[in-house]
């Protein structure tokens, strides 16, 4: 398959399932297996159409997590730097248990057998959440304790095990901590961009792969369409939640899930 089509086809993929409590990273696995592309390149084209995702959350929520833009109030600049100090502060245990134990589980657990029982275990988490979970307390970001910021940075953590999710884990963790549906998802927002832009340092860094012109604008057009992608599934999917509960996404979840293991037991997966 051409390169380019492998970029655009991945970018979307990225775009669609980073933000959504699907698994972005789940989806790249299957879709990587698929396609044919493995390696140190593909690896370093994971973490670029990240990026573009990451990328994507500034730009949309620049007005939330911008704090020195002059038509603010103090009242909205002292917001601002909450939220930040709050994202930063729940990053801390991606941080230190990513480094401990992130190159081990990269070896172990990303193939799609373990794709498939993450995909189902948080399909039927989000049912659960839907069917008895606590009335919310915390209505925005900003009101949110200290404590409960650092405890769903752990609760992100679970993320690490691919098809789990990081939108899902710290969604979930937040609405089961209190959080409203909105504030839960912007808060998964905001976490993504220190997460994301400290897990994709990280694998830049170690990344061995050498690039000439034709890698590098497979690079560029992955990145263009998972910035793009991710920017109108942020905006739909805040839209969406405004007025519907995640059960969609569980169905979906654990229907995949399903489809993996016949796949796997068929020899389609390995």
């Amino acid at each position: 398959m051409d390169s380019i089509i492998k970029a655009v086809i991945l970018g979307i993929i990225e775009g669609i399932t980073e933000f959504l409590p699907i698994s972005s990273t789940g989806h790249l696995i299957i879709a990587n297996h698929f396609i044919h592309f493995t390696g140190d390149l593909a690896n370093l084209f994971d973490v670029v159409i990240q990026l573009g995702a990451i990328l994507s959350v500034v730009i949309y929520f620049w007005r939330r997590l911008y704090p020195f833009s002059t038509d603010k109030t103090p009242e909205e600049k002292t917001r601002t730097w909450t939220i930040w100090k709050l994202t930063l502060a729940a990053t801390v245990p991606a941080l230190f248990i990513g480094g401990l134990l992130g190159h081990k589980v990269e070896e172990v657990l990303f193939n799609p057998t373990v794709v498939a029982y993450a995909l189902l275990i948080g399909g039927m988490l989000l049912w659960w959440l839907e069917t008895g979970a606590p009335r919310p307390v915390i209505a925005t970001v900003e009101e949110m304790p200290y404590r409960i910021a650092v405890a769903i940075g752990f609760i992100q953590c679970l993320a690490m095990i691919p098809g789990t999710s990081r939108s899902a884990a710290s969604i979930i963790g937040a609405i089961v901590l209190g959080l409203s549906r909105p504030a839960a998802a912007e808060f998964s927002f905001f976490l993504a961009v220190p997460t994301l832009a400290a897990a994709s340092a990280y694998s830049l860094l170690k990344s061995r792969a050498i690039l000439g012109p034709a890698e590098w604008q497979m690079l560029a057009v992955g990145f263009v369409v998972s910035f793009l992608v991710a920017w109108l599934v942020i905006a739909l999917f805040m839209n969406f939640i405004s007025r519907h509960n995640f059960k969609i996404f569980a169905y979906y979840r654990i229907a995949l899930a399903l489809l993996l293991f016949f796949f796997t037991a068929k020899g389609i997966l390995e």
